[in-house]
């Protein structure tokens, strides 16, 4: 069977990301290409990623004409979770596109996971639900659809919703095959990186899902449910990487990386047993961050850690049900800073019942800690997260952001959007611009005038 792959993350639509010019390849995309593949079927992948999407996909249809076209986003990108709404226009074009050819679709995501019926009314013929490679494996297989767990589509007869069985998770995540990078061209990578930031980055994943259960957090695919590769099937696929397409520096896109202290020292240990060592970055958990698990990271090659802040005040926190303390968040600051690990901080406004002094308690914390860069979000309602049923009522006709850097208020929060883009804009300068200080007292004299009934801490270090 000729099988074209593709997704709709894409940089060509989104302003913040064109600007940031960050691109990775759409790993889960290329793990089910190199599944199919095994399967002897011919898989070409449309990577979308950096040029414009619709002709591109016009084109590798017209020139392939597959038998089958499947829309299998990264899950493994934080920007996919996000469900812009750009993307879902995207993918709905694709599935409309392929009808053209007479081309039957399938779709895998956490957009269309949380919106079934929406996919298949724009097209699609099967979402995928869950763990995708099995699933697609068996569909592109020519089982019948009632025999494959995690499929959603429509009764041939009836025309009624049909969702099958769920899909057990994979346990043993180092039987998959490597990623089909040969499928992408990875020199328009290397290109883009280099002109903008003067080395080639690569991604790669050591685990899938996240056991932490903060509420705001939207898990459509793995749920709370955790499973990791062995330390040496990671440190080999390094190597791997390192000798064919030397990359300069690696991304892990685990939600957790490393989230064992155990498995960190093996995989420091494999890592230099077989010199595979490459910088990296990462993203974890303040209360992960211990003196002796952040040693090991350093010898492994941690470039940068990436945490959930989330906020400054305590009381916000637990009403996250975040689990950690405003203290864990200096302390992983302190340790990584001891490494020369650079040290990033997601940062969360808006959450239901933020007060003023809640915002403040936040900005001090990130002037006291400095850290080496910050990102800005507002409090974002997912379908089935405790959060999303909590302002539920309140949600407007806008649910999705169209873009990364949308930042709207969808539901009744303390503040006005404008005040929360303002605020954003005003950490992100100080923290990333620190020199540029008429700028910096502009933006919080912006954020002051979008808020004029109490002062700000414009000028407060300690």
């Amino acid at each position: 069977m000729n099988i074209l792959l593709t997704h709709s993350n894409h940089v060509f639509y989104d302003d913040k990301q064109r600007q940031k010019m960050e691109p990775y390849p759409p790993l889960q995309t290329l793990l089910v290409a190199s599944v199919l593949r095994q399967q002897g079927h011919t898989v070409q992948v449309c990577d979308v990623t950096l040029e414009a999407p619709e002709e591109k996909l016009r084109r590798s249809v017209e020139l392939m004409t597959p038998c089958f076209v499947i829309v299998c986003e990264d899950g493994f990108n934080f920007l996919t979770k996000m469900c812009l709404s750009r993307n879902r226009e995207l993918a709905f074009w694709t599935a409309s596109m392929a009808r053209e050819f007479g081309c039957p679709t399938a779709v895998h995501g956490s957009d269309s996971t949380d919106h079934v019926e929406e996919y298949l009314n724009a097209g699609f013929d099967y979402v995928v639900i869950g763990e995708p490679e099995e699933t697609i494996r068996q569909l592109t297989a020519q089982k019948s659809p009632n025999e494959i767990a995690g499929l959603a589509c429509r009764d041939q007869d009836t025309g009624r919703l049909l969702r099958t069985l769920p899909r057990k998770l994979r346990t043993k995540l180092d039987e998959l095959p490597p990623p089909a990078w040969d499928l992408i061209d990875l020199s328009r990578y290397r290109e883009v990186w280099l002109a903008k930031h003067g080395f080639f980055s690569l991604n790669l994943i050591s685990s899938r899902g996240c056991p932490y259960r903060c509420n705001w957090c939207a898990k459509p695919i793995y749920g709370n449910n955790y499973n990791v590769r062995s330390p040496h099937s990671v440190a080999q696929e390094l190597l791997h990487l390192k000798k064919r397409y030397s990359p300069d520096h690696i991304w892990f896109a685990d939600d957790i990386f490393a989230l064992s202290a155990r498995w960190t020292i093996e995989f420091a240990d494999a890592v230099e047993k077989l010199g595979a060592r490459i910088p990296f970055k990462m993203q974890s958990r303040c209360d992960l961050m211990t003196r002796d698990t952040v040693a090991e990271l350093k010898r492994a090659g941690c470039l940068e850690v990436w945490m959930g802040a989330e906020s400054g005040s305590q009381r916000i926190l637990e009403a996250m049900d975040k689990g950690t303390r405003i203290g864990q968040i200096y302390q992983a600051r302190e340790n990584l800073k001891r490494h020369g690990i650079r040290t990033g901080w997601f940062l969360q406004f808006g959450y239901p019942g933020e007060t003023w002094a809640d915002i403040e308690s936040t900005i001090r914390m990130v002037r006291r800690t400095e850290p080496d860069d910050v990102g800005v979000s507002v409090s974002y309602p997912l379908p089935g997260t405790k959060f999303f049923q909590i302002v539920s009522s309140q949600i407007s006709q806008k649910t999705n952001w169209s873009e990364s850097g949308d930042l709207a208020m969808m539901f009744k929060g303390t503040f006005s959007t404008d005040l929360y883009r303002a605020l954003a804009h005003a950490l992100h300068l100080e923290v990333r611009n620190p020199e540029k200080t008429v700028a910096i007292e502009d933006a919080w004299a912006e954020v002051h005038r979008l808020r004029p009934s109490e002062p700000l801490p414009i000028s407060e270090v300690a």
